[in-house]
C-alpha cells in the first residue's frame, strides 16, 4: 500500500508543478505586448527528504529569460527613444502555446497515474475487506 501512496504523491506533485508552469505561461501570454517584459521560465527541482530523493518534484525559483528584447519602432509610444524605438517583450506566442500544450499533457498524464493508483488502492481495500469478512464468518 505504501507504493500506491508514493505514486499518488509523486503524481500530485507533478500536477502541482505543471499547474504552476501553466500559470507562468499564462502570465507570459498576458504580457506579450508589455514593453520591457521578460518571459518567465519555470524550473523544476526534485524534493529531497532526509537526504533522499522522493521522486516528487516542485517548481524552483522563477527565472527570467535574458534573451534580447525586441526593438519596436513606434515614435508615438511614450517610452520611445529619439529614433522612435522602444523595447518590446521577448515573449513568443508560438513558444508559449507549445509550452502550454506540453504542460497540459504532462498534467493529464499525472492525473491518469493518480486516478489509476486511487482505483488500485480502492480495489485492494475491497479485497482486504472481503478477506477479513471471510475470516470472521
Amino acid at each position: 500500500m505504501d507504493g500506491l501512496q508514493n505514486s499518488t504523491g509523486i503524481s500530485a506533485s507533478g500536477m502541482r508543478a505543471q499547474a504552476n508552469r501553466l500559470r507562468h505561461v499564462s502570465e507570459n501570454i498576458a504580457n506579450a505586448d508589455t514593453p520591457g517584459y521578460r518571459r518567465k521560465l519555470t524550473t523544476f527541482e526534485m524534493v529531497v527528504e532526509s537526504g533522499r530523493e522522493t521522486g516528487r518534484i516542485k517548481t524552483g525559483p522563477v527565472e527570467l529569460d535574458r534573451s534580447v528584447l525586441e526593438q519596436v519602432f513606434d515614435p508615438s509610444h511614450p517610452l520611445s527613444d529619439e529614433n522612435g524605438y522602444h523595447e518590446g517583450s521577448n515573449v513568443s506566442l508560438v513558444v508559449e502555446i507549445a509550452d502550454a500544450r506540453e504542460a497540459q499533457r504532462s498534467y493529464e498524464a499525472n492525473l491518469r497515474v493518480f486516478d489509476q493508483a486511487r482505483r488500485m488502492r480502492s480495489s485492494l481495500l475491497e479485497l482486504l475487506r472481503r478477506e477479513r469478512k471471510k475470516r470472521w464468518t
